[in-house]
């Protein structure tokens, strides 16, 4: 790979530190898409035990692009995105692929059909962690960061992502029960 695709790739990873999520994070600053990517990756990776038939290194690989497309589109959050917003993320992660020489062309386009199909049970296990992690995140920051609609959101999002697999079925479980307690306490 040349000097300046290779640097031209890495600063438009450079956006994933800029652009914020909707989520905020136990201080009261907004998350960065990075921060997401990140914390997802090591999500994936204490799993290992958890599932020793998986690819696990492949789950981290898909943890850690799986965002790429939020560099050019920004991050909209789960509630709000529609049709329009997935087809844009959709084409900019195909650009974003196109920028590099063809065997990580490939190698992208590759995960991202793989996350798009969701047909293998690495892809499987990373969308019931990617849901998941959200959902910790939120347990995290202060309930006054949480709109409305988060309250049951807590309570379902991932839910069925999680049901894949019988262990994170449980921590899906046990997450929820934080979130319960998090909005009890809150009350008080």
């Amino acid at each position: 790979m040349n000097e300046s695709i290779l640097l031209d790739f890495m600063s438009l990873c450079e956006r994933l530190k800029c652009n914020t999520r909707h989520s905020w994070t136990s201080t009261g600053r907004h998350e960065s898409v990075a921060e997401h990517s990140w914390r997802l990756c090591v999500f994936a990776w204490l799993m290992k035990e958890q599932f020793p038939e998986l690819d696990i290194e492949r789950v981290m690989m898909l943890c850690l692009f799986h965002d790429l497309g939020e560099a050019v589109t920004g991050d909209v959050p789960c509630f709000e995105k529609g049709e329009e917003d997935c087809l844009k993320e959709e084409n900019a992660l195909e650009a974003i692929a196109e920028m590099l020489p063809e065997t990580y062309c490939q190698e992208l386009k590759g995960m991202f059909k793989e996350i798009s199909e969701n047909c293998t049970p690495e892809a499987r296990l990373f969308h019931a962690l990617d849901k998941m992690e959200a959902v910790i995140q939120h347990n995290e920051a202060p309930v006054s960061t949480w709109l409305p609609l988060e309250h049951e959101l807590q309570l379902t999002y991932g839910t069925s992502q999680a049901e894949d697999f019988p262990f994170t079925k449980s921590l899906r479980e046990r997450i929820r029960q934080d979130s319960l307690n998090k909005m009890a306490e809150e009350k008080h």
